[in-house]
């Protein structure tokens, strides 16, 4: 009820441009619809297929004002107050000639007492009418009314299919959750979708509705929904942060106070942070987002920040959900050279930081934490920072008893022992590299892979600790005090 006296306010108070950018179309007709009637005045719709005619009664539609020049000149023309709701108008505020118009009927307001309500999915404003205009937004569904549309769904499947659908309270409340952000006919959809697969909510149908979640809500390619999250227990090593995340998963999911914020992974190059991030995801059911710190960019003045703002308000919409910042230093480390772009990239995301609601865990990587703002690693920002070391001998026998078995390889234990000292310094990923290295020496040579066959893989490759020695011992050092490790 609050946004229809939102709007009559609006309405009242005599603005003379008001805009609507929803996906909602009927929904806001039938509000502007109610709202003309409560206050006695007459409202009209146009389209550029149907032309103008008036919404709150029968009468027929003027066909011949569907050019929007015509249609401009009319209302300018027209002497009675009314309400004008212009759809999807957007692609003719191009026209210098129809911002004219539009300006020309809102300075005169106080003698024609016309509202012009331009509704589309996305609208661009003129700098010539911004101070004139107000925007106007249709409220989402509250997760009462997600779960009163999902039982109408249930009702309406059930009347279909002669079939009672199954709703448990625990995968109910999982599905509310997850179509948070959606507005009240795609709440319908995908419910209806939910349900309709199999006469049931369960735990299965959640990552299905999040894809489809993340297809409507989704406008550029700076935000990704990640599908191959893993879970901690193809994750070797990282004890403490596996025993960290376990601690704080409960007061995430159920939104408890001090609800966790998120976490800062650094350390060399190739240890997991990245699965790490996967992990945390697949561990916590929940879907995962990757945010492109370097597809933000935009050579355009303040398409950039838009960007981060876009992807930052999709991360909020489709929560609850983990998003996943990797090596975010590339986006905001940048110096004096870029027009002060990163500055603002910066503030705008310690803002988000800050001041954010949303149930989103944040996990941000990076390699080069020195080259991150001191603001942005204060306590506060991130509830830890833990540092990824290269792995121990334990672990290095692990990774490589993972990668072979991923490969239909095998050694014997003893074996892979006695290569164990060729494996210092390495990261899992160069372990990784190690072993596909070896498969392909085994292959050429038309032999059975062997011990041989790795001991000549390791032998051969010069790992990052060696390359850039002097940077990975830095860093390893610079951690030592300042990080919990991982």
């Amino acid at each position: 009820m609050h946004e229809f006296d939102d709007l009559r306010v609006l309405v009242q108070a005599h603005s003379p441009l008001i805009v609507i950018e929803s996906y909602e179309e009927p929904r806001a007709l039938l509000l502007i619809k109610r709202l003309a009637l409560n206050l006695m005045r007459p409202v009209f719709k146009w389209t550029i297929t149907e032309g103008l005619q008036r919404l709150d009664s029968e009468h027929s539609a003027q066909a011949f004002n569907a050019d929007p020049t015509n249609l401009l000149a009319q209302i300018k023309a027209t002497r009675n107050p009314g309400i004008f709701v212009l759809c999807d108008f957007h692609p003719f505020l191009a026209e210098p000639k129809h911002v004219r118009y539009i300006k020309e009927i809102a300075q005169a307001h106080e003698q024609l007492g016309h509202t012009i309500m331009l509704l589309s999915h996305a609208i661009t404003v003129p700098s010539e009418l911004a101070r004139l205009c107000y925007r106007f937004e249709l409220s989402l569904p509250s997760d009462q009314q997600i779960r009163q549309l999902v039982h109408e769904m249930a009702d309406s499947y059930a009347v279909k299919q002669g079939i009672t659908a199954e709703l448990t309270p625990d995968n109910l409340t999982l599905l509310v959750q997850n179509l948070r952000g959606l507005t009240f006919e795609e709440v319908k959809r995908l419910a209806y979708k939910a349900i309709a697969d199999d006469g049931a909510v369960t735990a299965a149908d959640i990552p299905r509705i999040n894809r489809a979640k993340f297809s409507l809500l989704q406008t550029d390619g700076v935000l990704s929904q990640v599908f191959d999250s893993v879970s901690f227990s193809n994750v070797i090593g990282l004890a403490n942060l596996k025993h960290w995340i376990a601690q704080r998963q409960q007061a995430f999911i159920q939104q408890l106070p001090d609800t966790p914020k998120g976490l800062l992974l650094t350390g060399v190059q190739g240890t997991g942070k990245s699965l790490a991030a996967k992990a945390i995801a697949g561990s916590w059911g929940m879907p995962l987002l990757r945010l492109d710190m370097a597809g933000l960019y935009n050579k355009y003045i303040g398409e950039t920040e838009k960007n981060l703002a876009q992807a930052l308000a999709l991360a909020d919409a489709m929560s609850p959900c983990v998003l996943w910042i990797d090596e975010i230093e590339k986006g905001l480390s940048g110096g004096d050279s870029d027009n002060g772009v990163t500055r603002r990239l910066l503030g705008s995301f310690l803002t988000w930081l800050s001041e954010r609601k949303s149930q989103v865990f944040l996990v941000a990587t990076a390699n080069n934490i020195h080259e991150l703002a001191p603001e942005l690693l204060r306590k506060g920002r991130f509830d830890e920072i833990f540092f990824v070391d290269l792995p121990t001998e334990d672990e290095c026998l692990r990774l490589l008893k993972l990668h072979l078995a991923k490969r239909q390889l095998s050694l014997t234990n003893e074996a892979l022992q006695s290569a164990l000292a060729l494996c210092r310094g390495f990261s899992g990923a160069e372990l990784e590299q190690a072993v596909v290295g070896a498969g392909f020496r085994a292959r050429a040579g038309n032999a059975e892979f062997s011990l041989a066959h790795l001991v000549a893989e390791l032998s051969a490759t010069q790992p990052l600790s060696v390359v850039m020695a002097e940077q990975v011992s830095a860093l390893r050092q610079w951690a030592l005090e300042r990080c919990v490790k991982a």
